[in-house]
């Protein structure tokens, strides 16, 4: 595993590592904890070895957390133009707030799939439903408004590329409401979206050892090809 910086902020960096023979792709992992400081990199280098094992080289993303949201999406977009591998098959891999982070960056290209688990989908709703304690207002700075809805997963349907939205049945912090209401949206705009409805909570579908996390397996053996 190799750091590589994007930029020259301590947060503006990501970890690539490659498998043993040509990658099959490049999936690009994007952490969780609704855009705050204190939740980094270090929640998704878990999955890293499972996804080497399938052939994936794999990058994982850090970006600024706590400053807001224009600095926050700047460094997505900024990493996925960084990424060192050069592939046709990218696929963002994002959960909790990290799966806002690719369904948004997938919007504006560099991604050929995005697999969201967890992911804040409807900032909306999900201010209105106060997850996080507040979360979505600190992201961006105020309440939500239609000012905010080209950062706003459901209010950018559709999308150009396929969606798996892998939410946990059980999740008490993010509600599979909001994967059910995005994946709703998403194919009534025409999009290509699937709910991929797992046991567990909300750290179930990160968890290496857990059925969730082998069905996302699954998924990314067959996403060269459409659903």
């Amino acid at each position: 595993m190799r750091r590589i910086p994007y930029g020259d902020h301590p947060s503006q960096f990501g970890m690539l590592s490659l498998p043993a023979h040509d990658p099959v792709g490049v999936a690009v992992l994007v952490h969780g904890g609704f855009w705050r400081p204190a939740y980094g990199i270090e929640y998704a280098l878990p999955l890293v070895p499972s996804l080497l094992d399938r052939g994936w080289a794999t990058w994982v993303v850090e970006y600024r957390r706590g400053t807001g949201a224009a600095d926050t999406l700047a460094d997505v977009r900024a990493a996925l133009a960084a990424c060192p591998v050069d592939s046709g098959s990218v696929v963002g891999i994002g959960h909790s707030a990290g799966g806002h982070l690719v369904a948004w960056a997938a919007g504006h290209g560099g991604l050929t799939h995005v697999v969201s688990q967890a992911g804040v989908l409807d900032l909306r709703a999900a201010y209105g439903a106060g997850l996080g304690d507040g979360a979505v207002e600190r992201f961006l700075g105020h309440p939500p408004t239609a000012a905010d809805d080209d950062v706003d997963p459901i209010r950018q349907v559709p999308l150009g590329v396929p969606v798996w939205c892998v939410h946990g049945s059980d999740d008490d912090v993010v509600p599979i409401s909001q994967s059910r209401a995005y994946v709703g949206a998403a194919r009534a705009a025409g999009a290509t979206a699937e709910l991929v409805e797992v046991d567990g909570d909300h750290f179930t579908v990160v968890d290496p050892d857990s059925a969730a996390w082998e069905q996302t397996l699954a998924i990314l053996d067959g996403s060269n090809r459409d659903f």
